[in-house]
């Protein structure tokens, strides 16, 4: 089974085309365990399967390296786009749209087809989007106080069609992500997990941060994560918009008028292809 490895600022996906054989028997979760494992596997913080859509140009599944699937990935969306662009699948022009569990996304090509702008949806707010354990009637949910192991968190919640928790901190390189982040994705206050950023406004144009990604760890670079960073940092009037987001992996940019969709944009390439042997398809490694 031929299968393609990309990145987007370090946030690095499995993808495997489906367009021409559907391989309904397959069991996604369980592959993406095996070859998502850096030691065992291909190694990459997810598996991206391209599908063909009723409603959109494509359809994209995105399973972590823990079997879960995740709604919406922003580099992934990115690496998609560069794959099915790049492999002439795309056809003439140059946008597409793309069908997620966080409903249908549009990727623009920039720079000759190395860079993508992808419009993300309109953010969350509420309780019961996020979702997070919360009775309260505000419209959004900002600075919410969470003790983890021995200190005290602020989190504004955003939802990108997935769960974020964004804290703003005084030192990102120092904060210790690797203890508090699973902590943090696994409360009880997160009905279906959360993704946690922690992040430093640098300038009212640039935002430093860090991700902890639901079902993956920290990795360096997280789509979704830096729109939420964004869009929390402007409703604290942080900053303007456009806005830079440095995560470890490069520079994000990211574009949010308070009202509408927030956009993101940054490079994507593809790494190398590869094949996966058709007897680990549907077994456990």
């Amino acid at each position: 089974m031929k299968f393609t490895k990309l990145q987007a600022t370090g946030n690095d996906f499995v993808l495997i085309d489906l367009i021409g054989t559907p391989r309904p028997g397959a069991d996604w979760p369980r592959l993406a365990r095996a070859m998502c494992h850096r030691r065992l596997g291909v190694g990459s913080d997810g598996l991206i399967l391209v599908l063909k859509s009723d409603s959109a140009d494509f359809r994209m599944r995105m399973f972590n390296p823990d079997g879960s699937e995740a709604e919406v990935c922003g580099n992934g969306l990115r690496c998609f786009a560069r794959y099915v662009v790049g492999s002439g699948l795309a056809g003439e022009g140059g946008a597409i749209t793309i069908e997620t569990g966080a409903g249908i996304k549009k990727a623009e090509s920039r720079d000759g087809g190395g860079r993508f702008r992808v419009a993300m949806g309109r953010p969350g707010f509420r309780a019961e989007e996020i979702p997070v354990a919360l009775k309260s009637e505000q419209a959004v949910l900002l600075d919410h106080r969470l003790r983890v192991a021995g200190r005290d968190l602020l989190l504004s919640f955003v939802s990108m069609g997935n769960p974020h928790g964004v804290c703003f901190v005084d030192d990102v390189a120092g904060f210790p992500l690797k203890e508090i982040g699973p902590v943090v994705e696994n409360d009880r206050l997160f009905p279906q997990r959360l993704n946690f950023e922690i992040a430093r406004v640098v300038s009212r144009r640039e935002i430093e941060a860090r991700v902890w990604e639901r079902g993956a760890g920290e990795t360096l670079s997280c789509g979704s994560g830096a729109c939420a960073v964004a869009v929390a940092a402007r409703l604290h009037r942080y900053v303007d918009s456009p806005v830079e987001v440095v995560v470890p992996g490069g520079r994000l940019g990211l574009e949010w008028d308070g009202l509408t969709e927030v956009y993101l944009s940054g490079p994507a390439e593809s790494v190398f292809t590869g094949y996966w042997p058709e007897a680990n398809l549907l077994e456990e490694r």
